[in-house]
């Protein structure tokens, strides 16, 4: 079940935008534009209708979150009983292509963490290709397609993935989406 709406928080490139909870989780996303499909609908239904949640492995000691100044560049922060990390998420001005991007950053210590990519185009109900790249993997279906970049390691799948950040240390996970076009 999803958290109440006025605990998420808001990311956007003034043509489409994410909602991010609390717990990590982008829940909602109509992609590439306002006007799409959802591919992250976890919101109306169930992580199985298409979520990406990046989070502490183990349980949070105290969660906060906060906007960097004037910008809708959202971080939130876990601290857990190893140490404290920051998941930064934004969306930048469009280009050619919608790009999220979240970047995990170790604050103090060591935080296992764990990744859910869970991308369902059709308001969660069409289930995309997967086509691994050697950064990445490609998701795709009839009309649209999503990458996901910066995979953070020779075995990652892109539905789950584990590691861990330490302090000094971040991580970047780059997609974009756009109209199908095959390569």
């Amino acid at each position: 079940m999803s958290a109440a709406i006025e605990s998420y928080g808001l990311i956007g490139d003034c043509q489409t935008a994410a909602l991010v909870g609390r717990d990590g989780s982008i829940d909602w996303l109509c992609w590439p534009r306002f006007d799409s499909d959802a591919c992250f609908a976890a919101l109306v239904g169930r992580p199985s209708n298409g979520r990406w949640l990046i989070t502490p492995s183990d349980d949070a000691i105290e969660v906060s979150r906060r906007y960097r100044r004037e910008t809708l560049v959202l971080e939130t922060t876990f601290r857990t009983g190893t140490g404290k990390v920051t998941v930064i998420d934004f969306m930048q001005p469009r280009g050619r292509s919608s790009d999220l991007i979240r970047l995990v950053r170790g604050d103090e210590g060591e935080v296992p963490m764990c990744m859910e990519l869970v991308l369902r185009f059709g308001y969660g109900a069409t289930m995309p290709w997967v086509s691994r790249l050697d950064d990445g993997a490609r998701l795709a279906e009839r009309q649209h397609a999503a990458s996901e970049r910066g995979s953070p390691s020779p075995g990652f799948t892109p539905s789950n993935w584990a590691a861990a950040a330490w302090a000094g240390g971040a991580r970047p996970w780059l997609p974009g989406a756009g109209p199908r076009s095959d390569p």
